[in-house]
Formats: C-alpha cells, sequence, structure tokens
C-alpha cells in the first residue's frame, strides 16, 4: 500500500475554545494549499482508492478540495483515528484496515500526525525519526514491508516555489482553473456577441 499523509491546509489562528476550534475553517491561504497539492498529485498522477480524514471542519475541508480537484468521486472516511487527540495504537488499526487498498489519503493534525508518520518508517527497537510537517506537507509511504519507506516528503513552501517558476503551458489544470478558464472564455464570448451587435446596428 502506498499511504499518502497530509497535514491540514492554513485554518487562521487556534481558538482557544475547544468548541468553536474544532469549527475553524480553512483560509484563504489553505485553500491556495490545497490547489498546490492538488497539482502535484496530478502531476505524479495519482488517484487515491480512499480518502480519510479527522473529523474537525479543517481537515475535513483539506481532504475534500483536494479530492475533488483530482477528481475523487468516492466519499471522505471520517475518523476519530486522526483526530488531534488519536493514539498510535488507534492510528496504526486503521492503516491495518486500510491495507488492502493500493492508495490512500489520510488527512490529520500536528503533532500527533508527525508522530504516526514516524512509526510508520522507523523500527520501534530504536529512535523514530524525528519529522517536519507544516500545513499542508504531504508524505508518500511504501508500506510495501515493515518498516515503511518514507519514498519523498514535500514541504508547501517548496511546493510553491516550484510551482512558481513552472511555466504556464506545463501546468497542470484542476478543476478550480478549469472554472475559471470556463467563466473567462464565456466573458470574452459575451464581449465578443455584443461588439458584433454594436458592429451591425451602425
Amino acid at each position: 500500500m502506498n499511504l499518502y499523509v497530509l497535514r491540514h491546509a492554513s485554518a487562521g489562528t487556534r481558538r482557544a475554545n475547544p468548541l468553536i476550534d474544532v469549527k475553524r475553517p480553512l483560509d484563504k491561504e489553505g485553500k491556495q494549499q490545497c490547489v498546490l497539492v492538488a497539482n502535484c498529485l496530478n502531476a505524479l498522477r495519482t488517484q487515491f482508492d480512499v480518502v480519510a480524514s479527522s473529523p474537525l471542519k479543517r481537515a475535513l475541508q483539506t481532504a475534500s478540495l483536494v479530492g475533488n480537484e483530482i477528481g475523487h468521486e468516492g466519499k471522505i472516511l471520517v475518523t476519530d483515528a486522526l483526530a488531534p487527540g488519536a493514539t498510535l495504537p488507534q492510528f496504526q488499526k486503521l492503516v491495518t484496515e486500510l491495507s488492502r487498498h493500493e492508495n490512500v489519503l489520510v488527512v490529520g493534525h500536528s503533532p500527533n500526525l508527525q508522530q504516526f508518520l514516524s512509526s510508520l518508517i522507523g523500527p520501534e527497537s530504536t529512535a523514530r525519526p524525528n519529522l517536519r510537517m507544516r500545513k499542508s506537507a504531504l508524505a508518500r509511504v511504501d508500506l510495501t514491508q515493515r518498516p515503511g519507506l518514507l519514498v519523498w516528503l514535500l514541504d508547501p513552501r517548496l511546493v510553491r516555489l516550484i510551482y512558481a517558476g513552472m511555466p504556464k503551458s506545463s501546468r497542470k489544470r484542476t478543476a478550480s482553473s478549469k472554472k475559471v478558464a470556463g467563466k473567462k472564455t464565456s466573458t470574452s464570448r459575451k464581449k465578443a456577441s455584443g461588439a458584433r451587435r454594436k458592429t451591425s446596428r451602425k
């Protein structure tokens, strides 16, 4: 199984009240980060059999936006095993349950998500690797054998720099970019139609 581990995208400032914080949505930057993550996955031609997420709003939005941009049609699996308070045994049980699938995306939170990722690639008999995952960071782990192999870990700042340096013609079009392009085309057609009407009146 290829397990893709994604930390939720930017969601503004943490709220002091836990009841309010669970409903904290993604901010503008977070939504942009989701599109960039999707661009990377589309460039790699990656599709998921299962997309699983923490029940918190910011994680669910991240999973939903990324899934939509890559054309994932399945329902998101909402699980407490990816919540901020989830334990390692809960996460390991989830991974075992999903191991029959080929490609799986899980969306969760810091700091336990880093700990979960470290447990996948580090033997229990040795010190676990110390990994840093900024918001919207994405890792791919090959779990064909245990411990798993960390194939790559994409830092969002690096992804942004790489994408900004790419020529527009080589960028993969996502659902959002297609909608924008569609609106521009529609607007252009309306302007052209209006110009023709004015010309015919003259």
